[in-house]
C-alpha cells in the first residue's frame, strides 16, 4: 500500500488502514461473499497467491466468526486456513503459510498434507501478474494464472467446493467461462463496487465442484497447446453465457472517485499501512542512497540560496557593465596597438554594439 496523493484520496484504501486490512482488496472479498455467500459452512480454505495477506486476513475474520456461531448451537471443528504465495508474507495469526509454486503438484500435495489428506471446501485466488503495459500480453498472462489456479484446485477442492479467482475481461474469455463450466455448474462473473470501474478485472464464482467423470486431475495446460481456436465452432458446454453480477451496496463509496480526506464528517488521521513489505524491490536503491555522502532526498542548499539571490533584469544589467569596466587597460592598450588593421575594426565593432545594446536595453526599461 502507497502513499501517493491518489491513495489518500482512495476511500478504501484509508478504510483498509483504519480497520487493520493489510491492503484495499480485502474489501472485494468482504463484497462477494455479502453477494455469493462463498464463505458460508467453509471450515477448510486455501488461499492461493496471497501475498500481502489480505484475503487470508478475510477468512480469518469470517471463518472464526463461523465457528463461534456454530459452537452456540452444539460442536464444531475449528477453521482452517492455508495461504500459498512465491513470495514471502508477514505471518497471520492462525493461518498456515507456504511458499511454494502453485504449478507445481508438490505444493498440491504440501496444502493436502496441512488439512490432514482431506480436501478442502473454498479455494480462492486474489492473483495477477506484474503488469507489462501490453494489454493482450497481461491478458493471457492473467489467464494462464487463473488457470494454473484451476489446475491445482481440481487437486485440492472437494466434491460441492467453491472456486473464486480474478479474471480479465476481454474478447478471448469466453474460452475461460467454458473451461470453468466444464468443472462447475454455476460459474458467475462478479464485480465488487471496491473494484475501480477503470480496471478490467473482474472475479470469477463458480460453485459446486463436479469435475466430469473419470477426470484425473493434472498440471497441464490447455492453453499451451498453440493451437488456434475459433469460437464460433464452440456449441454446447463449451459455449455459454456467464451471468455478470454487481457486488456491493450502491450507497456504498465509489471506487474510482476522489474524497476529501475528511469524509462524511469524520476528521482524517494518518494511518501507517498495515502491514509493510518485507522485501521491496526498491530496497537495493534505499541502501544504495543511504551509502552515498549526498542525499537526494534533501534539498540541494546552493539551489535553495541561488533562489532567494535571484536578481532582477536591471540588476543584471548594472552587474554586465560593472564588469565591462574593469577590463584592464593593459588589454585594451594590447588590442589598440595591434598592427592588424581588422583587429581594429572588430574591436570598435565590439565595443559599438555593446554601447548600442545597453542604450537599446534602458530605453525599454
Amino acid at each position: 500500500m502507497g502513499k501517493t496523493s491518489k491513495d489518500k484520496r482512495d476511500i478504501y484504501y484509508r478504510r483498509a488502514k483504519e480497520e487493520g486490512w493489510r491492503a484495499r482488496s480485502a474489501f472485494k472479498l468482504l463484497q462477494i461473499d455479502n453477494e455469493c455467500h462463498v464463505l458460508d459452512g467453509v471450515n477448510k480454505a486455501v488461499d492461493l497467491c496471497a501475498a500481502p495477506g489480505s484475503w487470508s486476513q478475510v477468512l480469518s475474520r469470517k471463518l472464526n466468526e463461523n465457528y463461534k456461531k456454530a459452537l452456540e448451537t452444539g460442536n464444531a471443528t475449528p477453521p482452517k486456513i492455508v495461504a500459498v504465495d512465491l513470495q514471502a508474507m508477514a505471518p497471520l495469526e492462525g493461518v498456515i503459510q507456504i511458499q511454494g509454486d502453485i504449478t507445481n503438484v508438490n505444493t498440491a500435495k504440501q496444502i493436502i498434507s496441512h488439512f490432514d489428506n482431506e480436501q478442502v471446501d473454498l479455494v480462492v485466488c486474489d492473483g495477477a501478474p506484474d503488469v507489462t503495459g501490453l494489454h493482450d500480453m497481461d491478458i493471457y498472462i492473467q489467464s494462464q494464472l487463473l488457470l494454473a489456479a484451476l489446475n491445482i484446485t481440481t487437486h485440492i477442492l472437494k466434491q460441492g467446493g467453491t472456486f473464486v479467482a480474478k479474471i480479465f475481461r476481454a474478447k478471448d474469455v469466453t474460452l475461460l467461462y467454458a473451461q470453468l463450466k466444464i468443472f462447475f455448474p454455476y460459474v458467475y462473473c462478479t464485480k465488487p463496487s471496491s473494484s475501480r470501474n477503470s480496471s478490467i478485472e473482474a472475479f470469477v464464482v463458480c460453485k459446486d465442484y463436479s469435475p466430469p467423470e473419470d477426470y484425473k486431475p493434472h498440471m497441464l495446460n490447455p492453453l499451451l497447446t498453440h493451437e488456434p481456436c475459433d469460437f464460433d465452432e464452440l456449441t454446447g458446454i463449451n459455449r455459454v453465457v456467464v451471468p455478470f453480477i454487481v457486488c456491493g451496496d450502491l450507497n456504498e463509496p465509489d471506487s474510482d472517485t476522489c474524497y476529501p480526506l475528511n469524509f462524511e464528517g469524520k476528521e482524517y488521521t494518518y494511518h501507517e499501512p498495515v502491514q509493510t513489505p518485507i522485501a521491496p524491490p526498491y530496497q537495493e536503491a534505499l541502501t544504495l542512497l543511504e551509502n552515498r555522502d549526498t542525499d537526494f532526498r534533501r534539498s540541494d542548499v546552493n539551489v535553495v540560496v541561488d533562489n532567494l539571490n535571484s536578481m532582477t533584469i536591471a540588476d543584471l544589467k548594472k552587474q554586465a557593465k560593472q564588469k565591462h569596466k574593469e577590463i584592464t587597460k593593459s588589454e585594451i592598450s594590447k588590442l589598440q596597438n595591434s598592427k592588424n588593421d581588422d583587429s581594429e575594426d572588430i574591436l570598435e565593432l565590439d565595443q559599438l554594439m555593446f554601447t548600442e545594446l545597453f542604450d537599446e536595453s534602458d530605453n525599454m526599461m
